[in-house]
Order: structure tokens, then sequence, then C-alpha cells
């Protein structure tokens, strides 16, 4: 189940990296509370884009070969994100105003999940991984 999870989840981090990169401007106007943040910035924008394809990429290695710290690895940013998007859902007393529900849904949770999901991937021990790679 945890790999599924990671799977899905890997998959729709590297296709919002896509989404980000090549619509940078449909992605600003439609993203709730984005706006509030600052003025449109395509460098900004195209990093954020790459860090989701990144994060997609590292964590469906990970867990397409089943190693847990690469695929927790590959979920580090999204867990730093989403921790710092409830420490801004805190500072307005965790009122669950529309950006709190996208928050929640589009940040928050799947960053959630895959942490958790990573941490119960199993798969090879440390010993076999090495022992194949060093034939």
């Amino acid at each position: 189940m945890a790999r599924i999870l990671l799977i899905a989840i890997s998959v729709l981090c590297t296709l919002t990296g896509f989404y980000i990169f090549f619509a940078p401007h449909q992605f600003y106007d439609n993203t709730p509370g984005l706006r509030t943040m600052g003025p449109f910035s395509m460098h900004f924008i195209r990093d954020v884009a790459l860090v989701f394809f990144a994060t997609g990429c590292t964590t469906m290695w990970g867990t397409m070969r089943r190693m847990r710290p690469v695929a927790l690895a590959g979920f580090l940013w999204p867990a730093l994100h989403a921790a710092f998007h409830v420490q801004l859902w805190a500072a307005r007393n965790f009122v669950l105003a529309d950006v709190a529900k996208s928050d929640l849904v589009a940040v928050i949770l799947p960053a959630t999940m895959a942490v958790i999901a990573a941490a119960r991937l199993s798969g090879a021990s440390h010993s076999s991984a090495n022992s194949s790679e060093s034939v």
C-alpha cells in the first residue's frame, strides 16, 4: 500500500512540476492564495516547478528501488513546505478558510501521507543492495 501511495504522489508531483514549468501564469492565477504571497516571478515559479519535478523523480526512484532513505529524501522539501504552511495556518488561528482548505488538501496532507508511506516502505536489506552493486 505504501508503494502504491508513493507512486501516485510521485507522479502527481512530477506532473505538477511540468504544469508549473510550462504554464506558470496559469499556475499563479489558479493557485488559491498565491497572489497574496507576492507578485508573479517567472524565475521563482520555474524554480518551484523544478523542485516539484525533482521531488517526484527522486521519490519515484527510491520507491521503485525500494530504498527508504531515497524516498524519504525525495519528500524533504514537500515536508518542510507543509510545515511552513501549517505555521502560516497557525498564525491565522487555524481558521479553515478557502486558502487553508486548499493548503490542507494540496500541500499538507500529501506531504504527510508521503512521509508516512516512505517511512513504511519495505524493501531489500542494505546488505543485499550492496552485494548486487559489487557484482
